[in-house]
């Protein structure tokens, strides 16, 4: 892994691993179906990205709702 802004992403992109589990664990996608849709990415590093998750499980959740926070704040204020 790679950090870029802090945050942990696949080495060699700008995929942070947060999206990784967003769409695997989170969202039930299969990491095959997920690297169709993200040609950049190959499977061992979508599998490395989750076993880097289960290290690091706070963390990445910790991520993960800041985000949803952040859009969910984006929404609120482009709709005033």
């Amino acid at each position: 892994m790679e950090a870029l802004h802090k945050e942990p992403v696949i080495k060699g992109t700008r995929f942070p691993v947060r999206s990784i589990v967003f769409y695997v664990v989170k969202e039930g996608m299969l990491p095959e179906e997920l690297v169709k849709e993200f040609p950049q990415l190959t499977l061992s590093a979508v599998y490395e990205a989750l076993s880097y998750y289960y290290d690091h499980r706070e963390e990445i959740d910790r991520l993960i709702a800041e985000q949803k926070e952040k859009r969910w704040q984006k929404r609120t204020s482009d709709s005033t």
